[in-house]
C-alpha cells in the first residue's frame, strides 16, 4: 500500500505516517530488543515484545503529536510489556504442576532395579531354606513363628537360617560391588 501510494506522488507520510514509523524501526529495532532482552533474558520473546510494542504504536500514531515523543514512547511500551511478560511468567511459574513428591526419578528407578536385580542374583545362590526363609521375612513381611509354620521347621531353625542367610547375602553382594 505505501510502496503504491508512493509511486502515485501521494504524500506517504501524512496519509499514514508509516514512513517515520519504519525509520524508528530501521533506527531503533535493535537497541529496544537489547533493552527488553535485559529485561526478560529471552531474546525471542524480547523481539514479540519490541514488534508489539511497533504494533501499538501504529494504532496510535495519529494521537502522538510531537514526532520527537515516538520514540520514547517506543520506549515506555517495551519496558511495560517486558513487565507483562515478567509478571506472566512469575504466574505461570507459581502454578505451573510439581512433580509429585513420591515419584521417584528415572535415575531411582534404574538404580533401584539394578540393586533388586543383584539382591536376586545373590538369593539365588544361597541355599534353598536360608533363601525360603529370608524371602519370606522380608518380601513376605512374616514373623518368625509364621515363616517357621510356612516352612514346617521350628522357629529357633528359622532364626538361624535368616542369620545364616544374611550373613551369605551380604559377602555376596560385597563381592559383586
Amino acid at each position: 500500500m505505501i510502496a503504491a501510494m508512493a509511486r502515485r506522488g501521494e504524500a506517504v507520510e501524512e496519509a499514514t505516517g508509516e514512513v517515520p514509523l519504519v525509520e524508528l524501526y530501521r533506527t531503533h529495532y535493535r537497541s529496544l530488543v537489547r533493552l527488553a532482552a535485559l529485561l526478560l533474558d529471552d531474546v525471542g520473546t524480547s523481539e514479540e515484545v519490541v514488534q508489539d510494542a511497533y504494533i501499538r504504536m501504529h494504532g496510535a500514531w495519529r494521537r502522538i503529536k510531537d514526532p520527537e515523543k515516538a520514540l520514547p514512547y517506543l520506549r515506555t511500551t517495551v519496558v511495560n510489556l517486558s513487565r507483562s511478560r515478567m509478571r506472566h511468567r512469575q504466574v505461570a511459574e507459581k502454578h505451573a504442576p510439581r512433580p509429585m513428591p513420591d515419584m521417584p526419578s528415572a535415575e531411582y528407578g534404574a538404580i533401584t532395579r539394578a540393586e533388586r536385580d543383584a539382591v536376586v542374583e545373590a538369593l539365588r545362590g544361597l541355599p534353598p531354606k536360608q533363601r525360603e526363609a529370608l524371602v519370606l521375612r522380608f518380601y513376605g513381611d512374616l514373623s518368625e513363628l509364621e515363616i517357621a509354620t510356612a516352612m514346617g521347621v521350628s522357629q529357633g531353625a528359622v532364626k538361624s537360617h535368616l542369620h545364616r542367610g544374611k550373613a551369605a547375602l551380604a559377602r555376596s553382594l560385597e563381592s559383586q560391588s
